[in-house]
């Protein structure tokens, strides 16, 4: 008699030709994707019978010039607007309420975003903050926010942080020195705007981080324990996308071809996490950049590594459909070389892009490790996290990414 035995491909196929019926939901805004998505701003203010436009932006993306399209666009209708440029990367609670000031003062009632997630998240932080009339860190958790935000509108002019699509507000809780999560159906946009010309005034090393930002949010959320065959899709497609293109418009940035795939990704990556949630590398990433103020996408990339070792045995079959999107040929490893293979592909993707070094390198020491792991294991995302950890886990997880 002929034993069969079971491997880790076999597995892998038999979980793969099972479908989740578990109780999912999926939530989206409307979004118009293309070339020229910016100038349609306006029209869409109209639609919403906008009375006077707050444009929340920041320095840089006026600089670019992306903010002047927009209100380029908003002058055609006629619609006033008034601008709130305080906004810094990783936004600060007290811009939040600075800019929520002013809209009521101006007598606003619908919101405009033109910039990266820093932007996009201040513009959510003032809408929720003008709707419910509370300070915003009153509003972090799972579905804190009761009365709907103004109508937002969108514009991301970065590939990676999908705040444009996302049901996520990410603030920072300046006393603490932590990153909050609101997370709330009430805080999905509008609209998104989102117009792939806009990342080719993003330099290099912004291309990088964004860009890894959004394959971590594919994978946490393909790996969560959150995901649905509608997130899976979605996920798959944000890893093929970005891990073939990234490293190209890293280096040829005014390729709109490649600009196109990784705004593409990073809206696939979105719609993944917006629904799937994340996991342990978003919540370690949120303690990470609260209490250093470093940019999220690098603090992602450092500890991508790591977490996806430790989270490996309790999903194996799941991370090696994320190593064949990424064009990983399986072929003759065990489970323990595919492991191996994978991580390694993820650290050689990072320093293709220019990623390269340990926390220790930025700053991080063993004193800030204990203060880290206890905020990291209070953020909402690691509930969704494939393995469940303590804090002595998340401790060490810092500890090997100094």
């Amino acid at each position: 008699m002929t034993t069969m035995v079971r491997t880790a491909e076999d597995k892998a196929q038999e979980h793969r030709d099972k479908i989740n019926l578990n109780l999912r939901k999926f939530v989206a805004p409307e979004f118009v994707f293309g070339l020229g998505a910016r100038e349609l701003a306006g029209r869409y203010a109209q639609r919403f019978e906008a009375r006077k436009i707050m444009i929340v932006t920041d320095p840089g993306v006026i600089a670019a010039g992306w903010t002047a399209d927009v209100i380029e666009s908003m002058q055609a209708t006629g619609i006033p607007h008034v601008i709130f440029s305080n906004v810094t990367p990783n936004p600060r609670d007290h811009e939040v309420m600075l800019g929520a000031e002013l809209y009521q003062q101006e007598g606003c009632n619908a919101l405009i975003a033109v910039g990266g997630g820093s932007a996009l998240d201040c513009a959510k932080g003032i809408g929720i903050v003008s709707s419910n009339h509370r300070h915003i860190l009153t509003f972090e958790g799972v579905d804190q926010v009761g009365a709907p935000m103004p109508p937002l509108i969108c514009i991301p002019t970065t590939g990676g942080t999908s705040a444009d699509v996302s049901q996520f507000a990410i603030i920072n809780n300046t006393q603490a020195r932590v990153k909050i999560a609101i997370i709330s159906k009430s805080v999905v946009p509008d609209i998104a705007l989102i117009d792939p010309v806009t990342l080719t005034t993003m330099d290099p090393l912004l291309t990088a981080y964004t860009g890894v930002d959004a394959l971590v949010h594919a994978i946490e959320a393909f790996v969560s324990v959150g995901n649905s065959p509608m997130t899976d899709i979605h996920a798959l497609e944000a890893i093929r996308l970005i891990t073939r293109n990234l490293p190209d418009s890293v280096h040829n940035p005014q390729d709109i071809e490649l600009r196109g795939q990784i705004m593409l990704g990073s809206l696939e990556a979105g719609l993944a996490f917006s629904n799937a949630s994340l996991g342990g590398v978003h919540a370690m990433a949120h303690s990470l950049g609260g209490l250093k103020d470093l940019p999220h996408g690098e603090c992602n990339a450092l500890l991508l590594p790591h977490v996806m070792a430790f989270n490996f045995e309790n999903s194996p079959e799941r991370y090696l459909r994320i190593g064949e999107a990424m064009g990983l040929d399986w072929r003759g490893m065990t489970l323990k070389q595919k492991k191996t293979a994978l991580l390694n592909e993820i650290t050689h993707l990072e320093e293709a892009v220019g990623i390269r070094g340990t926390l220790a390198q930025r700053g991080v020491n063993r004193a800030d490790v204990k203060p880290l792991a206890a905020n990291a294991i209070k953020d909402p995302c690691i509930a969704t996290n494939p393995r469940k950890p303590n804090v002595r886990d998340i401790e060490v997880i810092y500890e090997e990414a100094l």
